[in-house]
């Protein structure tokens, strides 16, 4: 008989090992690039995007807060997520129509961070300035 086909067999291991790795998620969506599709960033690290509105978020129990956030539209898709403005009065260097740089806010598996519910991206830059440098008071917001 040409070939093992015995249940312990080097091939039928590795096939059988190849098959079941469709069973795991992690394998799964990796393979299928899943996570890049359902990404509004299409798996880039940022993204750049138009100011819609100022929107404010409540935080989730047990604090009690409104974060400043923004809902942005993404110059390359045009789809629209919401980001946080990190920083003391942040959101007061920011306008609508202005151009913002995102990028994730570093929760566990993409997702949202810490007590701000739905947000998982945050504002870096504003009109190409840095918005922690806008916050700290090293540099002026330009005008247009």
């Amino acid at each position: 008989m040409k070939g093992s086909r015995g249940e312990f067999a080097a091939r039928k291991l590795s096939r059988t090992r190849q098959r079941f790795r469709w069973k795991a998620a992690d394998y799964k969506r990796r393979v299928l690039r899943l996570d890049e599709r359902a990404d509004p960033l299409e798996g880039a690290p940022q993204g750049r995007g138009i100011v819609l509105e100022k929107v404010g978020i409540e935080a989730k129990q047990p604090n009690s807060a409104i974060r400043k956030c923004c809902r942005v539209q993404l110059v390359k898709n045009g789809r629209q997520v919401t980001a946080f403005t990190p920083g003391d009065g942040a959101i007061g260097f920011i306008d609508e129509h202005d151009e913002v740089i995102i990028e994730g806010i570093g929760g566990a598996k993409g997702g949202a961070y810490g007590d701000i519910p739905g947000v998982r991206y945050r504002v870096v830059s504003v009109n190409n300035v840095s918005l922690r440098e806008l916050v700290l008071g090293r540099k002026e917001k330009p005008k247009r």
